[in-house]
């Protein structure tokens, strides 16, 4: 008797047989499923003190709204969030997942997580989906080194840079910074700043609309700034449809004229 201890395993390396199966089914007359056009404006900043990310609150199903108010900046941990672009599914569960590794991290450590530590996790797991995951990610956060901001995108690939921008608004927001961004920025002129590239997205992609949504990091402390600004208010109704108690509204039928009669000629039945 012979044991299979040891059972045929795929050879090491780069699998294509998947990519042959494609190509016929192309072939074939297959045709494969379209991707959802999603938008979305996020953007993070280096100020003097620390990092400031923002958002619009526009997420979107092709071409419906499907929510006005929605939340696309993300807990991490307590000096590091997260704006995430892309499927919302994607980004709130990858930012969830990553979130608890960083704190059974903090927890087996007993000291704060890097940011750069976040950014590793982050990417590691989006390359291992080869971006099958859609979730492109502004990762911003303060830690003993100083202040960081990464732009990590849906393939995994990441740049440390002193502003991003990602989305499809992302080239509008960018303007803005190219514009106006510098070195110690004060934290209002931050906040401006931010909240000037979101309005940017917001009113120049229409996969971006709605609030503008900020998050100042600094050093010591971090504040979530939920709906900063109402960039699309809500029209007020100008008119009043409501009628006094015994009001009467009066309508005049015209009399119709026939100006021309249809003769019914019978079918012939054989």
């Amino acid at each position: 008797m012979t044991l299979d201890t040891a059972p045929d395993l795929p050879r090491a390396g780069f699998n294509f047989d998947n990519c042959r199966r494609n190509a016929a089914l192309i072939q074939g007359g297959f045709k494969p499923p379209t991707m959802t056009k999603t938008g979305t404006t996020i953007v993070g900043i280096i100020y003097k003190d620390g990092v400031i990310l923002g958002a619009d609150t526009r997420a979107t199903e092709g071409p419906i709204v499907s929510d006005k108010n929605c939340a696309k900046i993300h807990y991490l941990a307590k000096n590091i969030y997260c704006c995430g672009a892309g499927t919302a599914a994607d980004t709130e569960m990858t930012t969830d997942l990553i979130s608890s590794q960083l704190e059974l991290h903090r927890l087996n450590t007993e000291r704060q997580v890097p940011v750069v530590c976040a950014n590793n996790i982050l990417k590691q797991m989006l390359f291992r989906y080869q971006g099958h995951i859609s979730a492109a990610l502004v990762l911003g956060g303060v830690d003993k080194y100083g202040p960081h901001i990464y732009s990590i995108h849906p393939h995994g690939s990441s740049d440390k840079l002193p502003y991003a921008t990602m989305g499809s608004g992302s080239l509008a927001a960018m303007t803005v910074f190219e514009s106006r961004w510098k070195p110690d920025l004060s934290e209002e002129e931050g906040k401006k700043l931010v909240r000037d590239a979101i309005a940017s997205g917001i009113f120049n992609d229409l996969g971006s609309g709605s609030n503008v949504d900020l998050c100042v990091i600094r050093k010591d402390s971090t504040e979530y700034l939920r709906n900063y600004e109402l960039a699309n208010k809500k029209g007020e109704r100008q008119l009043d449809y409501r009628f006094k108690k015994g009001t009467t509204l009066h309508t005049t039928l015209k009399d119709l004229e026939i100006t021309e009669r249809v003769q019914v000629v019978p079918m012939e039945v054989s």
